[in-house]
């Protein structure tokens, strides 16, 4: 495993940095309903801490006021930041097809309790920006994980709870498992969810593969040219936003303020990428093949973790947190969320921020 102090020199990435902030008036109101169940194989007790978020109804905070830029590893990062500049760090990261506004409500309330939230936009999202015309736009998981470590470098932070959902959820795994001295703790929506590449070449039963249909829509030119049109991408991602979030009543403005996001020159690249690296159609770079090796050993986690399953999200797999437990060994809770799609926390940012600061204090 490599220190921060050497990540830097040894991947020959630099570093620098510029400024965010959250707009719009704070309101209580209720949110999604949470049933709680601690996962019952070999878990270290422990109990969360009576603190608790005030509820707020998705939808309450629609903005971030401005983003900052940091040059972080290959990245010119964008990202949105709240709170104490030198208050503990949460790092909250989005998945596909979203971006860093599924945090914007989640995000000043954990401010409200003292914490600096980094919220940055994914390689190949938003105003993240790949340094040099020359870099392959590669987005095996490794790669996006390394960015995080990237950019911690570059803000200064040396440890962090990081909380994902998506694409978020197996970054923060990765950093987690490889780096855990960098993660104070981790919420993961879903569970575990770092990818053996060569396990994917197993089917799964049929209900499973007709919901990942947008991964085989990617391993074909079709799917490349949808992605690539700046008519049919917005189509084909809010149809995805529809089908994996049933019961969410986002509006057209909502789905606008994150569509901005596709409009990267490098999203289509991205995101084709990286569904066709998952099923072994597309090749990684070797410079990560020592982190993919130890990927493929489905390593454990042994920080203090907090595992969400949305009781309406069709990823979430069946078995309360059972199938994939035994790859928690720290101190750990498991909650389903009732009622909640896939994007949860801007479905559910009450939940969401309460799933934070319990695996904080756990």
């Amino acid at each position: 495993m490599i220190d921060r102090r050497s990540f830097s020199k040894a991947i020959g990435w630099g570093a620098g940095a510029t400024a965010l902030s959250l707009a719009g008036p704070q309101t209580a109101a209720n949110a999604s309903t949470a049933s709680q169940a601690r996962a019952t194989p070999a878990a270290t007790p422990v109990s969360a801490p009576a603190t608790a978020v005030p509820a707020v109804s998705p939808g309450t905070r629609t903005e971030f006021t401005a983003l900052k830029q940091v040059r972080a590893g290959l990245l010119d990062v964008g990202y949105a930041e709240a709170g104490p500049a030198h208050g503990p760090v949460v790092i909250c990261l989005h998945g596909w097809p979203y971006d860093i506004h599924s945090f914007v409500d989640v995000a000043p309330l954990l401010a409200a309790q003292g914490y600096r939230v980094i919220v940055p936009y994914l390689r190949g999202h938003g105003t993240t920006r790949f340094l040099s015309a020359h870099t392959a736009r590669n987005a095996q998981q490794s790669a996006v994980a390394l960015d995080v470590i990237a950019l911690m470098d570059a803000l200064g932070i040396d440890r962090a709870v990081l909380a994902g959902f998506d694409w978020g959820s197996r970054t923060a795994d990765i950093v987690a498992a490889l780096w855990p001295e960098r993660v104070k703790a981790l919420v993961s929506v879903s569970g575990y969810l770092i990818t053996d590449v060569a396990a994917q070449a197993n089917q799964l039963p049929p209900a499973a593969e007709h919901t990942w249909w947008y991964q085989f829509y990617f391993a074909t030119e079709r799917g490349r040219l949808a992605m690539e049109s700046e008519k049919d991408r917005p189509a084909l991602c809010r149809l995805v936003w529809e089908l994996v979030s049933p019961t969410w009543k986002f509006d057209d403005a909502t789905f606008a303020r994150t569509a901005t996001a596709f409009e990267n020159p490098d999203y289509p690249a991205i995101v084709i990428h990286n569904y066709r690296w998952r099923l072994g159609l597309a090749e990684g770079e070797h410079r990560y093949d020592r982190y993919e090796k130890q990927l493929a050993a489905r390593p454990r986690i042994h920080v203090p973790t907090v595992t969400l399953d949305p009781s309406l999200d069709p990823f979430t797999a069946p078995g309360d947190g059972t199938g994939y437990r035994e790859y928690f060994t720290g101190p750990y809770l498991h909650r389903v969320l009732a009622d909640v799609g896939h994007n949860v926390p801007q479905e559910a940012p009450t939940a969401f921020a309460q799933a934070v600061i319990d695996a904080d204090h756990l």
